[in-house]
């Protein structure tokens, strides 16, 4: 046996699905099919194992009763395999259909090559810095960690752990690969061991990595292919449980290689670093969850104070006109119910919605004049207050998250599905089909528009600039992967988004359309 596949998967079905598709199309590319693919799966219970089961007999599937982790679940498919090369291979990834065969071929002809990694995009079309990295010394993680990496990205001291001194677009012996897409010479796992089981996931293909150049082999980038890897699409990279598993990861790394002899006390203003890095990011996660519900408490107790002193001055000549426990009880309890209306609305849900921050506020006015009217005359001050203050803080609180979607638009962005224009590659009886589906997630059927794939390479980008297209769905039925990739590389120059669906299939890659 030539080569075997290894991939490890949890809870991505629908990207799953698409990578052995991707696989397939490179039988008879790879010496006469001389490959097997091996699925490990850590207790998904997203019917992933029955899927692999119906629609790929061929593939040998794994399936643990519990989550092993990256790289045990690897180790496992690694030990039945037989092949000359393993490639580690992540389930959110689609590879070309010479993809496999350019990589033996280099791998046959380079004989001290121990390791390879390939050039990889996301699904904007746009290079990943992880295809090539350095050796987290003590001295790359600090640059890493201390943001110098970023505010120099071609210097090969401070930007060492991306290697970006290296050409994206040249083959280079590179020190880290990355565990997305990493193909290994049996002998050299033989010499220097499979993946540290100490790591659960994360930093065991850095670990590997730093084996196989210790072992007296040498790790290639290898940019005369390329693949799709949805870079976090198998991991929730916005959790708590990521952050902790990802910073411990690093810390492991240091702490086996860089904790002794000179390294000592580097390995601990390294790991000090880690963490402090570690502690930020959550701080970070959890000040972003609760930033606008702070800030709308704040904003909307002061715009009814405001509205309240003012009025006072406007209709009764005294700007204390209320008493004091209006403005110290009855409007604090507004802005709170306000607020809480916008929760229960799902109104600080990221991207954020215009629509429900006006149904919340609307919501909690409708609730504040319930109440007041309940309670009796002695807490109606003013119905007149409370209509007028609930209309000014449903302009305060759509003014806020606009302006916070220009400033911080990465992290603030504002939904935008009902202006979302789609469009959608293929022949007319599939995109009928994806059409209906798109409809039946209430996407606006003038929003949905037809390429043939013939045209797509001459005009993708320009239908995309005349429609301010937001996401491309690339049907499979009617392009090869070969294709999607080519077409993928153009949306880079767009910002457009590529999805991809199956034939058949109700599920286009990264989302899932309502039964």
């Amino acid at each position: 046996m030539l080569l075997s596949v290894v991939i490890v998967n949890y809870n991505v079905r629908s990207f799953l699905e698409q990578c052995l598709d991707s696989l397939v199309q490179s039988r008879g590319l790879v010496f006469g099919n001389d490959f097997e693919i091996f699925v490990v799966d850590n207790r998904s219970v997203d019917d992933s194992a029955d899927m692999v089961r119906s629609r790929f007999p061929e593939v040998k599937l794994i399936v643990n009763e519990e989550n092993l982790g990256f790289a045990k679940a690897n180790n496992q498919a690694i030990r039945l395999s037989s092949g000359k090369y393993v490639l580690l291979l992540n389930p959110d990834t689609l590879v070309e259909a010479d993809t496999l065969k350019k990589c033996l071929d280099f791998m046959e002809s380079v004989p001290d090559a121990g390791g390879l990694g390939v050039k990889m995009m996301d699904g904007q079309g746009r290079y990943l810095k992880e295809s090539k990295r350095g050796i987290t010394t003590p001295s790359t993680s600090f640059y890493k960690i201390s943001g110098l990496c970023r505010l120099f990205p071609r210097s090969k001291r401070f930007a060492a752990y991306y290697m970006g001194h290296l050409s994206e677009d040249e083959t280079n012996s590179v020190e880290i690969l990355s565990g997305a897409f990493m193909m290994l010479r049996r002998e050299t796992l033989d010499k220097v061991g499979l993946l540290d089981e100490t790591f659960f996931m994360y930093g065991e293909d850095i670990d590997l990595s730093y084996r196989i150049l210790l072992g007296g082999y040498k790790n290639y980038y290898f940019p005369r292919t390329r693949i799709i890897h949805y870079k976090g699409e198998s991991t929730k990279k916005g959790s708590l449980n990521y952050v902790l598993v990802f910073y411990k990861a690093m810390e492991i790394f240091a702490e086996k290689y860089f904790s002794q002899g000179k390294y000592r006390f580097y390995f601990f203003i390294v790991r000090f670093a880690i963490w402090l890095r570690a502690a930020l990011s959550m701080a970070m996660r959890v000040l972003k969850r609760i930033f606008f519900p702070l800030l709308d408490i704040v904003s909307f107790h002061v715009a009814l104070n405001a509205l309240s002193f003012l009025w006072s001055k406007l209709s009764y000549g005294d700007f204390f006109f209320y008493p004091g426990i209006y403005r110290h009880l009855i409007l604090p309890l507004y802005a709170l119910m306000l607020v809480a209306s916008n929760a229960l609305v799902h109104a600080y849900r990221i991207p954020l919605s215009l629509k429900r921050c006006c149904w919340g506020v609307a919501g909690g006015m409708a609730g504040f004049l319930l109440l007041g009217a309940l309670m009796g005359a002695q807490w109606q001050f003013s119905r007149f207050m409370a209509v007028a203050g609930g209309f000014l803080c449903m302009g305060v609180g759509l003014a806020q998250r606009f302006l916070a979607s220009r400033l911080f638009r990465k992290s603030f962005p504002l939904a935008t599905k009902g202006d979302k224009q789609y469009m959608i590659v293929g022949y007319e009886e599939e995109c009928r089909r994806v059409k209906g589906l798109l409809l039946e997630e209430h996407v606006p059927e003038a929003n949905i528009s037809f390429l043939k794939p013939e045209d797509a390479l001459q005009q993708l980008l320009e239908q995309i600039r005349i429609r301010k297209t937001g996401e491309v769905v690339f049907c499979a039925k009617d392009l090869n992967f070969d294709q999607i990739l080519q077409l993928v590389s153009v949306l880079r120059k767009t910002g457009a988004e590529s999805k991809i669906i199956s034939p058949g299939a109700n599920v286009r890659v990264g989302y899932r359309f309502k039964a």
